[in-house]
């Protein structure tokens, strides 16, 4: 049987570990020479097909003299191989890119997202979910939607938990009266936004159409903050499939934009009135 790809998780890793050898201007073979091993190991390694323990990796830090301890200490955090998830139970069963994001939601210590035409995947509903999955095209297996819908529900134990993770999103007023399965479907749906809204981890935005144009409008977005700004991911929904972005110019870029879309959004008060009153329109 072919070994798992590795996952979002170890590319993550190994990238980092690769870009703190180019910035010592040091070549793979001299790592690998340095570390008393050979290159394709170090080229496993940056590739995150290899785990690495923790004394391996703090001696490539100092090799790489990296001053960074709080980067180095989340690093060691990430050692030891692949840890399976939750997500590792729908391995095979459903795209993969939608377990890379299972991952880095449930690493990430913060969560910002801006959704201009689907609601946050967080906070859908089941029939919300199956409605959404049902309009992909060409359309899956019956079975493949369903565990895709199981999957979505799966992911909300991020916010729902007993550690939530601090999550700030931003909706559109597009996404809000886009009517997935319906109206009784899209009432019951803001209902349940409603709802999570009132979680102490939970700030839902608002940008209505009257706001006018802003950054990245009809784009999909969730940035999740890492333990260490470095390791920081960002998705973004395509036709294509997930993409993930994570160099540091893209991530500082970002974060500019994000913040200039909150500066459109209504204040969290003014959004939950505004929710309210197009459940009442329904």
């Amino acid at each position: 049987m072919a070994p798992n790809p590795p996952s979002i998780r170890q590319r993550r890793f190994g990238l980092e570990l690769r870009r703190l050898r180019e910035a010592a201007g040091m070549s793979a073979p001299a790592a690998a020479n340095s570390l008393g091993t050979d290159r394709t190991n170090i080229s496993n390694i940056e590739a995150g097909r290899y785990g690495i323990g923790e004394e391996r990796l703090r001696r490539l830090a100092s090799i790489y003299e990296c001053a960074d301890e709080d980067l180095i200490e989340t690093l060691v955090s990430m050692t030891g191989g692949r840890r399976a998830g939750w997500w590792d139970d729908y391995r095979g069963k459903i795209p993969s890119g939608l377990l890379d994001i299972s991952e880095i939601e449930h690493h990430a210590v913060r969560l910002r997202t801006v959704q201009t035409s689907h609601l946050p995947g967080l906070f859908q509903t089941e029939d919300h979910a199956r409605a959404m999955f049902d309009l992909v095209v060409p359309k899956p297996p019956r079975l493949q939607i369903e565990l895709c819908v199981a999957h979505r529900l799966a992911r909300q134990s991020v916010i729902t938990g007993t550690d939530p993770t601090p999550y700030t999103g931003v909706i559109h007023e597009a996404a809000l009266r886009m009517q997935f399965g319906g109206r009784d479907v899209t009432r019951a749906q803001l209902q349940h936004l409603l709802d999570e809204n009132e979680r102490d981890n939970v700030t839902l935005l608002v940008i209505p159409f009257a706001n006018g144009g802003f950054p990245m409008a009809g784009d999909s977005i969730l940035y999740a903050v890492a333990a260490n700004p470095h390791l920081d991911t960002v998705h973004m929904d395509s036709p294509a499939g997930p993409l993930f972005f994570d160099s540091p110019t893209q991530l500082q870029n970002f974060r500019v934009r994000l913040d200039l879309v909150g500066q459109v959004a209504l204040t969290a008060k003014k959004s939950t009135d505004f929710i309210h009153r197009i459940a009442k329109e329904l």
